[in-house]
């Protein structure tokens, strides 16, 4: 076999010390028959430079086939001779390293001191010849196919391309050896044979492209266009990953062949794309293109194991942004206008069933609603699907453009709902608020979906919409109401159990609020609780009972005490967990019960830490109904409040409460 080393004999160090000057027609007879005493005599030198010294007696050492040197009764065995091959017989081997070294060594003789015109052109074919095979065996590097890997034949080209490989080496080497040389080169100098196996390699992929070896199974279901992408990126596919499995093996690795093979095959499909897209393309196979461009071909410079042996970034894009930005644009906008029409449709569906007087599904007894479920499931198939299509998220998102819109749609459907007030129109309410709390998680758990400022609009609608959604639910049961209300913070409410009236109704009503989904339901009766507290404290502060002593007060404390228990019993058996409008009430008995100023101080300013919404005014009214407060004291009261609120900030967590009485 060849040496892997790169170097090989220039003219100046092939000649051995003591050999002579041999004459023309000796070196075109030995050239001619490779017979003459003179060529066998310059074969032998070089065979006996190559091989090394030997033994002093000029002949191997015998021994035996364990290593160890024969006994004296033993015979030697005969040393076998050493058989040498001619060019030809190397050529006919494919042992091209071999046949490379044999020509150099020949060029290196004839031009070195003299020249023999019939050696030469008998070289010079000899070299033609040489790089006609090399190269045919370079353009079958990729003959190899799955089923003949491990066959005999397989192996062979393997081989022949492995050595057809170190013969390039080895006159890429000659080359720059006679370039640095101040004689005149052979006329086949530089043969250039490195760049002739790029050019090769070219050719090979444009071949393999232009003819794919298996053609795509479901080629009826696609067009033209499509069927001939296909069969290009298969043939890419089985070609790359052949060039790993095998051809890599008969490359030094400084040649980077997985490299420049994805480098061709990247140039020239590039072309053939470039190509494609100045056609007149319709949807389908501009979608496909981009596909292609943005996923199919990524996707197969990704396997595993093609991974860490291709540099895809030095690649770069199969097209230009010239080319991909009209084919992007035509697309995403095809998409918005798709996403639109489906979800107008969605919304006009859920018209024509409310207008036809229907009732939503129910689903373990609550109303239930596709249109969430259809929308949510459109626009996240949609923009994932974008994503992948024109790789950038961040065009992807632009197809929600119109989602705040398409969101005002539906809160003017429920509006018109709410207004006309039909049969069923509660039952509709209460399944678009599901769809309400759908759209809310949905926005806020794929955020990345969409545009920061379509996202934010569309909750804000959203929380207009829930809001109108409890108005409409709640307003009738504040009508029932209405009148235990009017008898809050009245005589009537000391004097008698007026309270007990007030949460029978409103239990009633609570049972017919039942309808949402669970989740809605409590935050529905959740609004309901605060709004029912707000009013207890609004009728309070407006001052018309008159405590005019300590045990008035101490009755008051009492009553507001024991209504707060009772409200507060009724929703937390439905779910509702949170104390804070039970302690409110509590602490506004409180400040009727104490009687020392500086308690009461505390008691404001403890009220002050923990309702930052908690004004003057409302300090005001409270302490007006213990007519037996001076009002000097009750101005002190309320300074230490207004001191507490100065280094007070409102947190962010902070409900409202009393910013939305409003107080005299």
């Amino acid at each position: 076999m060849c040496s892997t080393d790169r170097g090989c004999f220039s003219f100046r160090s092939c000649w051995p010390t003591g050999m002579r000057m041999r004459t023309q027609s000796e070196l075109a007879q030995a050239d001619h028959s490779g017979r003459s005493a003179g060529g066998r005599w310059f074969r032998g030198q070089l065979q006996r430079f190559r091989r090394g010294p030997t033994s002093q007696a000029g002949v191997s050492n015998p021994a035996t086939t364990d290593g160890h040197r024969p006994s004296g009764d033993e015979e030697p065995h005969e040393e076998r001779p050493i058989v040498i091959l001619t060019f030809e017989q190397n050529l006919e081997k494919e042992r091209f390293c071999e046949a490379s070294r044999l020509l150099m060594d020949r060029e290196n003789l004839l031009f070195g001191e003299i020249t023999a015109a019939e050696a030469a052109d008998k070289l010079a074919a000899d070299h033609r010849t040489l790089e006609k095979l090399v190269l045919r065996t370079v353009q079958q590097s990729l003959s190899l196919s799955c089923e003949q890997t491990n066959s005999r034949a397989a192996s062979g080209l393997s081989s022949a391309l492995t050595s057809a490989v170190k013969a390039i080496e080895q006159e890429e080497e000659q080359d720059r050896l006679w370039k640095e040389s101040s004689r005149t080169p052979p006329a086949w100098r530089p043969s250039g044979l490195g760049k002739r196996h790029d050019a090769a390699l070219a050719m090979l992929v444009e071949g393999r492209l232009d003819n794919p070896s298996t053609a795509p199974p479901d080629q009826a279901q696609q067009s033209s266009i499509q069927a001939d992408i296909n069969s290009m990126g298969r043939q890419l596919k089985e070609d790359l990953l052949l060039v790993v499995k095998e051809v890599k093996s008969c490359y030094p690795s400084e040649m980077d062949i997985c490299n420049l093979y994805a480098k061709l095959y990247h140039q020239t499909l590039s072309a053939r794309f470039r190509k494609i897209a100045d056609f007149v393309l319709d949807d389908k196979d501009s979608t496909f293109v981009l596909r292609w461009v943005n996923e199919f071909y990524p996707g197969i410079l990704q396997k595993p194991e093609l991974v860490g042996e291709i540099n895809t970034e030095a690649l770069g894009k199969l097209l230009p942004k010239e080319l991909l930005q009209p084919l992007e644009k035509h697309y995403l906008s095809n998409e918005q206008s798709v996403l639109t029409t489906y979800i107008v449709q969605i919304l006009a569906e859920a018209k024509e069933k409310w207008d036809k007087g229907e009732e939503p599904t129910r689903e373990d007894s609550c109303y239930d609603s596709p249109l969430a479920y259809d929308i949510i499931q459109l626009i996240n198939g949609k923009v994932t699907s974008a994503e992948t299509v024109v790789g950038d998220l961040q065009k992807a998102q632009s197809i929600t453009c119109q989602l705040e819109g398409l969101m005002h749609r539906f809160k003017v459907f429920q509006e018109d709902v709410s207004k006309q007030n039909r049969p069923n129109s509660r039952a509709f309410v209460k399944a678009n608020l599901g769809c309400v709390e759908q759209f809310r998680d949905f926005l806020d758990q794929r955020s990345h979906l969409f545009p920061d400022d379509v996202r934010r609009n569309c909750l804000c609608v959203l929380t207009d919409m829930k809001q109108s959604a409890h108005t409409y639910l709640l307003s009738p049961v504040h009508k029932v109401l209405k009148p235990h209300y009017q008898k809050l913070g009245t005589n009537d409410w000391l004097n008698k159990n007026m309270f007990e009236n007030l949460l029978i109704d409103m239990e009633e009503e609570i049972q017919e609020l039942q309808g949402s989904t669970q989740s809605c339901y409590q935050e529905l009766i959740g609004q309901l609780y605060q709004e029912v507290t707000e009013e207890y404290v609004r009728r309070l502060l407006r001052g018309e009972v008159k405590l005019k002593d300590k045990d008035r007060q101490e009755k008051a404390y009492m009553t507001v005490r024991d209504d707060a228990e009772s409200l507060h019993k009724i929703f937390n058996e439905r779910g509702l967990k949170d104390e804070w409008l039970k302690e409110i009430l509590t602490n506004v008995g409180e400040v009727l019960k104490l009687q020392d100023v500086p308690a009461l101080q505390v008691q404001v300013v403890s009220m002050g830490f923990a309702y930052p919404d908690l004004s003057g005014k409302h300090i005001s009214a409270l302490l007006r109904l213990k007519t037996n407060l001076s009002k000097a004291n009750r101005k002190t009261i309320k300074a230490t409040l207004l001191d507490t609120l100065k280094d007070t900030s409102v947190g962010g967590d902070i409900q409202p409460f009393f910013s939305k009485l409003d107080v005299k």
